[in-house]
């Protein structure tokens, strides 16, 4: 029904031509948008009242009594399922850590809580299908636990800015809900949700039907293909200083993708610009002192980019 209305609007109400660049970059727009935005909707709201039982006290409390190796795996699973983000880090990161919560336990959340998520699961899926959505969770938990194992193991806690062991966060109440308290919080979290990432979307979606409808397909095949063996850290590199989310950055992987470009660099792109961006640079830089921050973008880094070179060889 979507897709008939696109085409509608697009091709019989506006006249343009199917095949012409400017047509079929409007029909991806118009469709794209409405698709990722009922996804969302629905998604979120459903996903909210499953996050409505994961305050950050109970995930505190949760990560606190599990260790190396358990505790990794424990910590990148919760966040794919906590409402937080990069910009949450200061006050999480300071709560973990005065709760005895290990540092590489710590850093396998934060390293999921930005990239992984059910939005991405979801809208992956929608749009690639299940082996691509499986994929992506899949590498980004991988990404995740080893780097917080890597982390912890180089034992860098004297790495930590000095105030932060000073902190005492302490012992916060966990407030239970009610059925309906929890669908009232669902639908709160999601319309505010949606006002701070439409722009995102819009511009993601915007992004990605300018590549589908202008951008030869050759170009991105000859640049970013399987053959060019930078293609992947290039990728990296340019996702780094970009700032979006699951959600915006998508529609553009899927225009990528449909114009040639190998799956290993797109997924290699879509994690750098989720998990290494600048602004989450800048906050961690406020709990962190220079050599572990490097550190763990230079970890993550790596990881995604091992990630991109063998899913290229393999698919």
């Amino acid at each position: 029904m979507i897709k008939s209305f696109a085409d509608y609007l697009t091709f019989t109400l506006i006249g343009l031509q199917p095949g012409s660049h400017l047509g079929e970059a409007l029909n991806f727009f118009v469709y794209d948008t409405l698709k990722i935005f009922l996804l969302l909707t629905v998604i979120i709201f459903c996903v909210a009242v499953i996050r409505s039982w994961f305050s950050p006290e109970r995930t505190r409390r949760i990560l606190s009594h599990n260790r190396e190796y358990v505790g990794n795996v424990l910590a990148a699973l919760l966040g794919t399922v906590t409402p937080f983000c990069s910009c949450s880090a200061v006050p999480l990161f300071i709560g973990f850590v005065e709760s005895g919560v290990p540092l590489g336990v710590t850093f396998s959340f934060l390293v999921s809580a930005p990239m992984v998520n059910e939005v991405a699961l979801i809208m992956l899926w929608g749009m690639f299908g299940w082996k691509i959505a499986l994929i992506y969770i899949g590498t980004g938990l991988l990404v995740a636990i080893v780097s917080g194992i890597v982390i912890g193991r180089l034992k860098m806690e004297k790495h930590v800015q000095d105030y932060v062991w000073q902190i005492k966060v302490g012992e916060g109440e966990v407030v239970e809900q009610t059925f309906r308290e929890k669908l009232v919080y669902a639908r709160d979290y999601t319309r505010d949700l949606l006002k701070k990432i439409w722009p995102y979307v819009v511009i993601g979606v915007g992004l990605g039907a300018f590549i589908h409808g202008y951008v030869p397909q050759d170009f991105l095949v000859r640049w970013a293909g399987r053959d060019n063996p930078f293609a992947v850290p290039v990728a990296v590199a340019l996702g780094v200083p970009l700032y979006s989310n699951a959600a915006g950055v998508i529609p553009i992987v899927q225009a990528l993708m449909s114009k040639g470009m190998a799956i290993g660099t797109v997924l290699a792109f879509m994690m750098a610009v989720t998990a290494l961006s600048l602004p989450e640079a800048v906050i961690l830089s406020n709990v962190l002192k220079r050599k572990l921050l490097v550190t763990f973008f230079g970890i993550v880094a790596v990881a995604i980019m091992i990630v991109g070179y063998l899913f290229n060889l393999i698919l």
